[in-house]
């Protein structure tokens, strides 16, 4: 029998950066399965590197919701969210829903919009929204994805503090385990079990969120 607990993501002594440029030297780190962790740390610290390396580890258990959102600018908030499902759909369904959606797919897409607050923008272009609501739209393609991981880079950084609050229940909810990197720490305190702190390429702190206090993580930010 599987334990549910069993380690997820691991790190022995790990060097991690890009091409050349380390930014870990040797990282050790356990995640385990069933837990939420936020990650957090000033820019630079290294949060998207370490998102990167867990994203390589488990890509097909992952959905993945990057700070950048690389959504297709011309196309509707549907087709967005929608292409976070693609892998569960045959090449003609995936072609005919870009011509013509199914009442299927538009009531699924369309249940997930009313939840991100996007309904009355369903089939507008993504180059006509606000910085929040393709935020939203961004998240939304990641929860759409319905793999059991989510790993988020700032997934709620243009959201103010309400939505943001909400949203993140919402996407912690729809999935069994999670990463998100973030700088809002009272946000890291409300929502998630486990905090990881990050400063210079260093794991300078690993606590569970409930022993945590704001003044806590200050230090993070000097």
């Amino acid at each position: 029998m599987t334990d549910p607990k069993a380690t997820l993501f691991r790190f022995r002594g790990e060097r991690l950066g890009h091409g050349d440029r380390a930014v870990f030297e040797a990282l050790d780190l356990d995640i385990r399965r069933g837990e939420t962790v936020a990650l957090l740390g000033a820019s630079g610290s290294g949060k998207s590197t370490l998102l990167a390396a867990l994203r390589r580890q488990r890509e097909a258990l992952c959905a993945w919701c990057p700070q950048e959102q690389a959504l297709v600018p011309m196309l509707s908030v549907f087709h967005n969210i929608y292409m976070g499902g693609l892998h569960r759909h045959g090449t003609w369904h995936n072609l005919r829903t870009l011509v013509r959606p199914t009442t299927a797919d538009r009531d699924d897409v369309g249940r997930l919009a009313t939840d991100l607050g996007l309904t009355d923008k369903l089939f507008t272009s993504v180059d006509r929204l606000s910085g929040g609501q393709a935020q939203r739209t961004a998240l939304g393609r990641a929860l759409y994805t319905r793999r059991p991981v989510l790993l988020g880079d700032e997934p709620v950084s243009n959201l103010d503090e309400h939505q943001g609050l909400a949203l993140t229940r919402l996407a912690l909810a729809a999935h069994d385990s999670a990463v998100v990197a973030m700088h809002d720490r009272a946000l890291a305190l409300a929502c998630f079990q486990r905090v990881l702190g990050l400063r210079r390429g260093r794991l300078v702190l690993d606590a569970p969120a409930a022993d945590l206090t704001l003044t806590d993580l200050d230090g993070l930010y000097r």
